[in-house]
């Protein structure tokens, strides 16, 4: 992080120049154009009287056009200055960062490079389409002749055009898909209906006592939920009593807070994405993330590798040579590391379950088997290898 700390430095000031640079270019500009307006209307009042060019006015133009030269000299060296300025944060950056990380992957990962190509731009023009740019994503399909089905963009289509109306405070597309998908978003456990109309009633609160008849109208909306949401509905009933008092100076102020808009659009999201099968976040930015934490560890790991010319312990292609934590929010899935060989499962190794209870790997089953039997390593049961069972977490 203190790289990127000195990098962020050199990239302030360099932004900085360019403001303190902007402001003077304009006072300049603007105090040069309103000197040589005045030097015109002059010129312009004594061709109409018809007079010759005095001595005065014919200074004059020569202190302007040496004013002009002046500026745009000035101008010119300023913005030569930003130019070393921006320089100096390419250097900042070599400086601050290896370059050459190439040497951390084997070729032999990219074997089936147009495949990995082909995934690698899917993977981008997921994120572009979960992002909300929509012609960028388009753009990059046609550029790289990647064919995406209609199927495939529908659900970001729909999921970003409801939340661009709840960016501008406009329930209803958000309403109309819950209640289409209320059954299934039940399933889910989800309060997001619930929600929508909760944040319509307060709305309808927000317009003050004129609207305390719809409000009232509306609150059947929350009878399919009085059951699992009655405190909520309480406090919003309660506080029509302060309603022609204003909710603003009432202990029902919380009501009118803005952050309920920005919770509204959390919780769809996450709903709206469990419902359709997607990932809350993208996938290729989950994927960035885990490499910047992963990188620094690899590296030097590398390091370590080409120092002690060791370099057949990393074979680079499905294995790391330690474990890296990337946290708890990069939990997606349980693993199971075999108690026998220490290894973690995979598809070609997978955990078994024998018929005592105990779970090993498929390698260490066929380790320990002996004359066709096998004898748990945890509890005396003897048992045939046959009957042992895969187990997908």
């Amino acid at each position: 992080m203190e790289q990127c700390a000195c990098v962020e430095r050199e990239l302030d000031k360099v932004l900085q120049k360019f403001l303190t640079y902007g402001q003077h270019c304009e006072q300049s500009l603007g105090e040069l154009l309103h000197y040589v307006g005045q030097l015109r209307a002059e010129l312009a009042g004594a061709a109409l009287q018809g007079t010759p060019l005095s001595a005065t006015l014919s200074l004059m133009m020569s202190q302007c056009c040496r004013k002009i030269k002046d500026t745009v000299q000035k101008l010119a060296s300023d913005h030569k200055d930003i130019h070393s300025s921006v320089s100096r944060v390419g250097k900042a950056i070599d400086r601050n960062f290896d370059s050459e990380i190439c040497g951390i992957v084997s070729d032999a990962v990219w074997d089936a490079r147009e495949q990995q190509q082909q995934i690698l731009q899917m993977a981008i023009v997921e994120h572009l389409y979960q992002q909300g740019m929509l012609s960028v994503a388009e753009e990059l399909c046609q550029e790289s002749t990647l064919n995406v089905d209609l199927d495939f963009k529908q659900p970001f289509l729909e999921l970003n055009r409801i939340l661009e109306a709840l960016h501008e405070q406009d329930l209803g597309p958000a309403l109309e898909w819950a209640v289409s998908h209320r059954q299934r978003l039940l399933e889910l456990n989800s309060s997001l209906e619930f929600k929508l109309h909760r944040l319509h009633f307060i709305r309808l609160l927000a317009g003050g006592p004129e609207k305390q008849l719809e409000a009232l109208s509306y609150a059947r909306h929350f009878q399919p939920f009085a059951r699992l949401h009655q405190r909520e509905i309480q406090v919003m009933m309660g506080s029509l009593v302060y309603l022609r008092l204003g909710l603003e100076k009432s202990p029902y102020c919380h009501l009118l807070d803005n952050s309920h808009w920005a919770e509204i659009c959390e919780t769809f999201t996450r709903d709206a994405c469990s419902l359709l099968g997607l990932s809350v976040e993208s996938p290729l930015s989950v994927s960035f993330a885990s490499g910047c934490v992963a990188l620094p560890v690899l590296m030097n790991i590398k390091a370590v590798v080409d120092q002690r010319q060791c370099t057949g312990v990393w074979s680079h292609k499905d294995e790391l040579p330690i474990e890296i934590e990337l946290g708890m929010k990069c939990w997606y899935h349980s693993v199971f590391a075999c108690p026998i060989l220490r290894q973690q499962t995979s598809d070609s190794n997978p955990p078994i379950k024998l018929i005592c209870g105990h779970v090993i790997s498929r390698d260490a089953l066929n380790k320990l088997i002996n004359g066709g039997k096998l004898k748990c390593p945890y509890c005396p049961m003897e048992q045939n290898p046959a009957d042992g069972k895969r187990i997908i977490f």
